[in-house]
Parts: C-alpha cells; structure tokens; sequence
C-alpha cells in the first residue's frame, strides 16, 4: 500500500520527536572556568535527552582525562575548564560515535594551539551552531527519502519487518557514504 501525504506527515513528527536533539546554544555556554564536576553536570544536564538509555553517560571524568592524555583536549588550568574546554568537549561528543579518537585528535588539533584562544574557538562554534541549525532539516528530508526509496523498492505484500530493515539499510548506508567522506576530508587535512 503506497504511502499517503498523512503517512509522511506522521513520519516527519516520528523523526522530529526521534532524532530531536539538544543543541547547546553558544549563548549556553558559560565564559567562566568550571570544575570537573561542574562541567559534566553541564553536559549531561544539556545533552543527556540525546542517550539511548539511562546507562549511558555524557561525559565521566575518565573521558575527560583520556581526552586530555590523548591530546584532544589541553589539560585544565589549576584544575579548572575553560569555555574552550567546554566547545572542545561538545565537538568531541558528537564525533566520537562517527569517527576514531585520532581522527578526531587531527581534526581538532589546531584548536589545542594557543593562538586559538577561547574567544576565537567561540566564534567558531557560533558560526557551526547555525550551521547546525540548518543541516537538521536536510537530515530530515534526508531520512524521508530514504524511507521513500526503501517503501519502493519491495513488494507491495511485505511485512513490518522487511519494511524495518530495508529502512535501516538504507539509513546505513546514508552513513556508511557520508562517514568516509568524513575520513577522505581528514586525511587531506595536514598532518600535526
């Protein structure tokens, strides 16, 4: 059975209420130094709606002090964080289920130097937040698409299932092309 105007309106509130996420706006985000405990309450207390479940975590200080061993992060100042922790830590977050931890080292390595100063690592993070803004509507359009092409392709007697997973496949394989282009962007970018 073809898929009705109502059929893709319900869709698009299915993927609204699924994939809504919980931006940290720029004007969010503190200018003041933060402890460590200060700065994973904030994290999960801004990004904790966007888990999966309940045992999943935003951010433990383990993560933070690997992120600082492995040079993602630059280590705290007297045991405090900066605004440009924080943003460091935000691009982190949303990486890290894309791409590997050197990847992700080599991409924001620059940002480590101190000529990028928290006030400059700002303006860069208030330019992709509007970025951001935009890209969720093509995420959207995106997805329904994919839905579009997967409800075309099988047969008009299939069942739930076939439809679940050629759906999945489909949104799979969406990633599977975006993420290595991800890699191939990283790979031209100059090494450390």
């Amino acid at each position: 059975m073809e898929k009705t105007d109502k059929d893709y309106l319900e869709l698009k509130k299915t993927i609204r209420d699924l994939i809504r996420l919980d931006f940290i706006t720029p004007e969010e985000i503190p200018n003041i130094e933060l402890y460590m405990d200060q700065l994973t309450h904030f994290m999960d207390q801004h990004l904790g709606s966007t888990l999966r479940s309940e045992e999943e975590k935003t951010l433990t200080k383990t993560m933070i002090n690997n992120y600082t061993k492995n040079k993602l992060l630059p280590p705290p100042e007297k045991k405090r964080y900066s605004r440009k922790h924080l943003i460091l830590l935000i691009y982190i977050y949303y990486l890290k289920n894309v791409v590997s931890i050197n990847d992700i080292r080599r991409i924001l390595g620059p940002m480590n130097d101190p000529e990028f100063d928290s006030d400059k690592v700002f303006n860069i993070y208030k330019s992709i937040f509007e970025m951001e803004k935009l890209q969720y509507f093509n995420a959207e359009a995106s997805i329904i698409k994919s839905e579009q092409i997967a409800e075309k392709r099988l047969p008009k007697d299939k069942d739930e299932y076939l439809n679940k997973m050629a759906f999945i496949y489909m949104l799979g394989y969406d990633i599977f092309m975006k993420k290595r282009l991800i890699e191939k962007l990283i790979d031209e970018l100059p090494e450390d």
